[in-house]
């Protein structure tokens, strides 16, 4: 599978198989992480083995399961971007977490905060976390909105590389689906901005993260 795949057979897995990933993998992702926090600045950690972050009343209103593994996205309260990095390279993690057979959901609210086993000082904020494992299925595809409506430039005007991006943008996952972003082409430049909604930032980073994964453009 590559990324492109990827991005296309990622979904939200809430329901995991009761079993640990195996070490292989954990040195990947591992490697993975220390890669990330070095270019971003933050201090993304891979949990293992730590059922209680989602043993809550939130989590099970979430329908989450066997939840035993997750990636905590962790950084310093000063860093002024902080919510899009977490979502951008959080983002590159799950991409890559599909790649290698494993399943992955985002998770903003649906989980115990206050037992969350992630490191973190007084200057340092807990943005949210990912679950990670073997799903029990595989996800379902969501519903997005149509190109013409998160895009300003018309799908017969687009170049080859930035239609790919915007596909890859047009699955990128959004708190609670709310697809709230635009992309536009300025002056040969792919620029996505970001509207109004619960978690608005995170989702820039993921949208972002997608675009340029697929279209091998950065974008701002």
């Amino acid at each position: 599978m590559d990324i492109n795949e990827a991005i296309v057979n990622r979904h939200s897995v809430r329901q995991y198989k009761d079993e640990p990933i195996a070490p292989e993998q954990i040195a990947a992702l591992e490697a993975l992480i220390r890669e990330c926090n070095e270019e971003s600045g933050l201090r993304i950690q891979l949990i293992q083995d730590d059922p209680d972050c989602f043993k809550s009343f939130l989590a099970s209103y979430g329908k989450f399961k066997n939840v035993r593994n997750y990636i905590a996205l962790v950084g310093p309260k000063s860093m002024e971007d902080l919510d899009e990095k977490c979502g951008y390279y959080g983002q590159k993690i799950v991409l890559e977490a599909q790649m290698m057979g494993l399943n992955t959901c985002w998770v903003g609210g649906t989980y115990a905060k206050g037992k969350c086993s992630a490191e973190r000082t007084a200057e340092e904020r807990l943005v949210c976390v990912i679950s990670i494992g073997y799903g029990q299925t595989q996800g379902t595809e969501r519903k997005t909105k149509p190109m013409s409506k998160l895009c300003d430039l018309p799908e017969s005007e687009m170049p080859e590389w930035f239609k790919e991006g915007v596909k890859a943008a047009m699955l990128a996952p959004t708190a609670i689906n709310q697809q709230s972003f635009r992309i536009s082409l300025e002056d040969g430049e792919p620029v996505i901005t970001a509207g109004r909604g619960v978690m608005i930032k995170i989702d820039l980073g993921i949208v972002k993260y997608n675009f340029e994964a697929a279209s091998g453009h950065k974008c701002r």
